[in-house]
């Protein structure tokens, strides 16, 4: 698989189609991102105190330009989640390996962004088997890991379907600050 910052990849199977976020998802994310019952799913650790709920056009435009800026920057990729047959964007979903002094070093972290009516085991089920192997080599990580919080029982159950285990571990932000509620899968 070729770098992800040279040729964002595509994944897609019959149901959900996984490409770059473009300007064009805006409209279909802000209800993502203003979905009061979504916004506690959201993993913003490390963002600054935001929390992603996002009320406004505007504000979406400006994340999708923030994070196709990032993208350019190498930092991390985005990319939105289209269900096919509704043909419209019900999420994003980022990757990027992590390098720091703590357990999740050379680390991918998954960031899953789902409209509450999607954030179901099945649907989440799906998405992960399309993007959680490639990620190894796409990113030339030891492991991935996602944030799920004690409340997501669901995605919870999806992540363990596709073999990722709760860590102890504490991942440590920029500023100090200790998260937890990882899950992990090691690369086999």
């Amino acid at each position: 698989m070729k770098n992800p910052y040279e040729t964002c990849p595509v994944f897609e199977n019959e149901s959900y189609l996984i490409r770059m976020i473009e300007a064009g998802d805006t409209s279909d994310l802000l209800l993502v991102y203003s979905d009061e019952k979504a916004v506690p799913f959201f993993n913003s650790d490390n963002c600054g105190g935001d929390d992603f709920y996002m009320a406004r056009l505007e504000y979406v435009q400006g994340a999708i330009k923030a994070w196709q800026e990032a993208y350019e920057r190498k930092e991390f990729v985005r990319w939105s989640i289209i269900d096919k047959n509704a043909k419209q964007a019900i999420g994003t979903i980022e990757l990027f390996n992590r390098h720091a002094d703590d357990y999740f070093n050379d680390c991918s972290i998954l960031r899953l962004d789902l409209r509450s009516d999607y954030e179901r085991r099945e649907v989440i089920s799906e998405i992960l088997s399309l993007i959680v192997q490639p990620a190894f080599e796409m990113f030339d990580c030891r492991m991935a890991a996602t944030k799920i919080p004690p409340f997501a029982s669901l995605r919870k159950e999806a992540a363990e379907e596709a073999g990722f285990v709760s860590s102890p571990e504490r991942l440590i932000g920029h500023d100090g600050t200790a998260y937890t509620d990882y899950f992990v899968l090691r690369k086999k």
